[in-house]
């Protein structure tokens, strides 16, 4: 975890290389937020993609044709704030580099979506642990057996995040996360793994695996997760994506409090 507070800071030490790693717990009053960058022809279906699929999509942000910086959201260069990226061609990940200034080109259109990150602090600060900050590893995220609403090419299946609580912290869990709509809200099932097809819960898709067994007292507890266009662009296989490394989330000036409904 890079230990800083200020989102400016985090960004610029980001913007130089200095840390590629995932950002949990990294200027923590601020939203982070998942990264789709997308030729202009898919532009308009992925925005309906993600207004259909709100819970694992919520957009919080988005850029202007051939333009990277994401006024916004603060002084952000797309190209460069993110710790590590992953570029797709034909659904397929050809590339997992530090920056993206050398795919970047006039034609695209950059959707910047909410994260669970955001209400993990409100969790934190209400005594609820999350493993895999203290641990310093990335959350883990599993593929579903849930279809996502379609919208144009835009198919596939819904992603979620993990986290294992005891029966008093999940019911806590979800009184918090409910709170934040705009960013995945609350979770969208708790318990049995298989019911929603997840066959091992210490195989993760993506991020790492949990970094305990569940003891016999928690519940794994999961919530929609923006890594769902990741899940979603291996199914529609568009010839050209750019999204962030799971885990490597772009760090705004926005703060979380500013997304909790009233």
């Amino acid at each position: 975890m890079l230990d800083i507070e200020s989102s400016i800071e985090a960004r610029k030490i980001i913007r130089q290389n200095k840390y590629t790693k995932q950002t949990a717990g990294t200027a923590a009053r601020y939203v982070q937020g998942n990264v789709c960058i997308l030729p202009s022809k898919y532009a308009l279906d992925f925005a309906a993609f993600c207004q259909k699929n709100p819970k694992p999509c919520p957009l919080i942000g988005f850029g202007t044709k051939g333009d990277p910086i994401l006024q916004d959201l603060g002084d952000v260069d797309i190209r460069t704030d993110v710790p590590q990226y992953r570029v797709w061609k034909n659904g397929e990940c050809i590339d997992e580099p530090l920056d993206v200034k050398s795919y970047w080109n006039d034609d695209l259109v950059t959707f910047i979506l909410g994260c669970s990150m955001s209400f993990e602090l409100p969790l934190i600060e209400a005594g609820i642990q999350m493993p895999h900050i203290k641990n310093d590893t990335t959350v883990p995220m599993y593929r579903t057996n849930i279809d996502c609403e379609p919208a144009g090419q835009f198919s596939g299946k819904l992603v979620v995040s993990m986290r294992p609580l005891n029966a008093k912290d999940a019911i806590r869990s979800i009184q918090i996360s409910s709170r934040f709509p705009a960013v995945h809200g609350a979770p969208i099932h708790m318990g049995n793994p298989d019911e929603i097809g997840i066959q091992n819960i210490m195989k993760p898709e993506y991020g790492d695996p949990p970094s305990v067994p569940i003891k016999n007292n928690e519940l794994p507890v999961f919530w929609a997760c923006g890594v769902t266009p990741q899940s979603v662009l291996m199914d529609s296989k568009p010839d050209f994506c750019i999204t962030h490394k799971p885990g490597c989330m772009l760090i705004t000036d926005k703060l979380n409090i500013d997304l909790a409904a009233l």
